[in-house]
């Protein structure tokens, strides 16, 4: 079994390197046989195609890691997603807005690859910095 910080660092190369668009260096990160949910994507191709439609609306995607937690084969890992909107993003045309936005993904390992995630993403916060969704009325 690899150790917690083997593991950590596996799901620190997967976002660094996604976040880059250094794509081949998935293949040796990502395992054939990955699930992310709950979205069911399925494979290292299916994380890469969801991967670059973020990075085509959002230039100079950067992910900051805030914390990461271990424990056996799991890694949860906070962070914190930030650029610019330049791109179609959920339907919504380019605004040139700065967004920021965060999301928790559970991370599971199986001989130094990743397997298996679970994801939640602010997704309403986002699309309320791009104006996609409204703000919801003040009392």
């Amino acid at each position: 079994m690899r150790s917690s910080e083997a593991n950590k660092a596996t799901v620190r190369d997967c976002f660094e390197n996604a976040s880059k668009g250094n794509f081949d260096a998935l293949d040796a990160i990502v395992s054939p046989d990955y699930v992310l949910h709950p979205e069911e994507i399925r494979g290292v191709d299916g994380l890469k195609e969801m991967v670059e439609e973020y990075r085509s609306a959002i230039r100079g995607l950067r992910v900051t890691i805030d914390h990461q937690f271990t424990e056996g084969d799991y890694v949860a890992t906070r962070y914190t997603i930030s650029g610019r909107h330049e791109g179609d993003l959920m339907g919504t045309p380019a605004t040139g807005k700065d967004v920021a936005f965060s999301g928790i993904t559970i991370s599971r390992c199986r001989d130094g690859r990743l397997v298996e995630e679970w994801e939640l993403v602010d997704t309403v916060g986002l699309l309320r910095q791009v104006g996609a969704i409204p703000e919801p009325a003040r009392a």
